[in-house]
């Protein structure tokens, strides 16, 4: 016999057993499997691996899908309440400034006293102030205010994903 005939009588037993076929299918079925040993060791192989998953059933607890979509929110809303409120974005943002305005009176103060000491020229001292504490000074300044922005759009995009 052919095996794409077999194939066709193992898809139809599936059908058969997950969700029923039609009387003169199931006639043909039945034909086929009075004289197909190889279909009937599949009919039981599929029946002993029902009933082997019917050991896996369980009950459920009507509450589980409440309880797992709390579970869900408590790390979310933990990371929320973690977040810095606007009085400590203020702070950031200040301390921010004042570290921009330091760089720039040491510069403006005490920048030909630098170049004296360590023997280097007063434009290098600038350039050096510049690189290393006015510029990141200023980044700090204008990051901050996009940071609460930033974060709320991550935290819109979590939410879809769950």
């Amino acid at each position: 016999m052919n095996i794409d005939r077999h194939e066709s009588f193992q898809h139809m037993i599936d059908e058969s057993l997950a969700s029923g076929i039609s009387a003169e299918r199931e006639r043909s079925l039945r034909q086929h499997l009075d004289t197909c040993a190889l279909c009937q060791e599949y009919l039981s192989a599929s029946n002993r691996v029902i009933a082997g998953l019917g050991g896996f059933s369980f009950e459920m607890d009507p509450t589980l899908n409440a309880r797992v979509l709390a579970s869900l929110r408590r790390p979310a809303q933990q990371v929320q309440a973690g977040q810095p409120g606007r009085r400590r974005w203020a702070l950031i943002g200040v301390t921010a400034v004042v570290l921009t305005l330091g760089g720039s009176f040491v510069d403006l103060q005490f920048g030909g006293l630098i170049a004296a000491v360590f023997d280097i020229q007063r434009t290098q001292v600038r350039q050096e102030l510049l690189a290393f504490w006015i510029v990141p000074s200023l980044c700090v300044l204008l990051l901050f205010p996009l940071l609460p922005l930033l974060l709320k759009a991550g935290a819109h995009r979590e939410e879809r994903t769950l």
